[in-house]
């Protein structure tokens, strides 16, 4: 399987490739990717250096276009298929519908995948974007059992990659609303939830801290309380009296244990989430699952997990913990 680590900037690309990655993901300096937070992304002449750093290494570089453009931004997105085809880059990961005919017609050579925001959960989806765009890979959305994995596995065209390790997302990618309730931006269309410019961070004399976005009150931290990045899912909300994380809580995804079931349902590639984390994220956690990948290639019928291994990861866990989330459903 491959290893798909992120990159949102230069130093944390070339220290993905260092510590084991296939590939890296990675995005342009607008809001033709998810991951539009200010300071964040590549510029062109980081981006080419970016590129031919991993080329000369044998590593891949995949770019990042998967927003949904209104109309009357759509010939951006177009401009910049063509600047990752002029950039060399080995694949782009588009949504929309648009951008990726756009691509098919216009850079049949530049692979395309199909990203986590096209929200195809069923082979019949990946059959119709294969069949009308040429899709040659697909990220499924987090949202699926391991058992969905493996049924939509066994039945797709196309080579599937999954989220492998970082922060989770309760909404089926591509049709969250939630994001942009209070802000009226979304990851969709403007490339981020929640963004910085509508967070407001207050401390109290006793140490306590509030978060708010856009003036709404999303949680309270006490001192010696881990605090998250805020989202509306990821806030806490009083139930009947009761204050808690009613939707989700700040926990990264975990997938480890389940290396050797995605690797026998044939899972291409596994991805790691977090191209707005830093270079320590991106290099233990690259290292972590380079290992637990190689040495499961090497002798699969006798691996396990490593508790070294899991202590790596959830150092950098959101909130200092993990979850195998929707992969470990009780339900189908």
């Amino acid at each position: 399987m491959q290893l798909v680590c992120p990159a949102g900037n230069l130093p944390a690309l070339k220290a993905a490739i260092e510590h084991g990655a296939d590939a890296v993901y990675v995005g342009f300096r607008d809001q033709t990717n998810a991951r539009a937070f200010p300071g964040l992304n590549f510029s062109e002449a980081e981006l080419r250096e970016g590129v031919q750093h991993a080329h000369a290494r044998g590593r891949k570089v995949y770019i990042a276009l998967n927003t949904y453009p209104d109309s009357a931004r759509v010939a951006h997105w177009f401009a910049a298929v063509d600047h990752a085809a002029e950039l060399g880059a080995d694949a782009i990961i588009a949504a929309e519908m648009a951008v990726l005919d756009y691509a098919a017609r216009t850079h049949p050579q530049l692979p395309r995948h199909l990203s986590v925001q096209g929200s195809a959960t069923t082979a019949a989806a990946l059959t119709y974007m294969h069949e009308r765009f040429g899709i040659s890979r697909a990220v499924l959305p987090r949202v699926l059992s391991i058992q969905q994995v493996e049924r939509v596995c066994a039945a797709s065209p196309v080579p599937l990659e999954v989220f492998a390790f970082g922060s989770l997302c309760i909404m089926v990618e591509g049709r969250c609303q939630l994001s942009s309730y209070v802000t009226g931006a979304s990851p969709n269309r403007h490339g981020v939830c929640s963004p910085a410019r509508f967070v407001r961070w207050d401390e109290a004399a006793d140490g306590s801290r509030t978060v708010r976005l856009n003036g709404v009150l999303i949680d309270r931290f006490q001192e010696h309380e881990p605090a998250g990045y805020p989202t509306v899912c990821k806030g806490r909300f009083d139930v009947n009296g009761e204050v808690f994380h009613a939707l989700e809580e700040p926990t990264s995804l975990n997938t480890l244990e389940l290396l050797p079931r995605l690797a026998q349902a044939g899972v291409t590639a596994l991805k790691i989430e977090g191209r707005q984390r830093g270079v320590a994220y991106v290099s233990a956690v690259a290292r972590t699952w380079r290992s637990a990948i190689d040495r499961y290639r090497a002798n699969p019928e006798r691996w396990q997990v490593e508790a070294g291994w899991q202590t790596a990861l959830a150092a950098h866990a959101e909130g200092h913990q993990t979850t195998l989330g929707p992969y470990h459903r009780a339900w189908h």
